[in-house]
């Protein structure tokens, strides 16, 4: 088992394409038969929300956060070039002429290869989100866990 080679992304970014970068590297590592953990935080925490609206029972400033930030990954703005929306609209009909896969559709294929996909439980009280809002398969950790699966990564990015 001591040659299986480890890859760890700290996702941060809330932008669509930083985020689409981080799930390209995640499923590339994957084929090569890394094994492959996304750390998912503050705002990188976004692309882990399902779309539906859960109707739980919150604080007003975690409703405040709830409403503000994108629900799911679809949902995610630009880094550049944002445009109120439209940048987005853009970039996805780009992704669609040139056969590429959306975000939704890079998340689901990283699952399929068993990519650890975790939520920063830390984040989430912060930002009063619950479990009943992220995605389905997915683990829930502080940083301690992270740092433990990146101590012996081969590759460590922050996006």
């Amino acid at each position: 088992m001591g040659d299986t080679k480890k890859t760890t992304i700290v996702l941060f970014s809330g932008d669509y394409d930083k985020a689409m970068a981080a799930y390209i590297i995640a499923n590339g590592a994957a084929a090569y038969d890394h094994e492959v953990t996304i750390f998912h935080t503050f705002w990188g925490l976004n692309a882990l929300r399902q779309e539906t609206n859960i109707p739980l029972k919150k604080g007003f400033m975690e409703k405040m956060f709830g409403k503000m930030m994108p629900r799911g990954a679809d949902k995610m703005g630009l880094s550049k070039m944002n445009f109120a929306g439209f940048g987005p609209k853009m970039i996805k009909g780009v992704i669609k002429k040139h056969n590429a896969m959306t975000l939704p559709q890079l998340i689901e294929m990283a699952q399929e290869q068993d990519v650890k996909l975790v939520a920063c439980t830390m984040t989430m009280d912060l930002l009063g989100l619950q479990k009943e809002e992220l995605l389905d398969n997915i683990e829930y950790a502080g940083v301690a866990a992270y740092l433990a699966d990146a101590q012996d990564g081969n590759v460590n990015l922050f996006i």
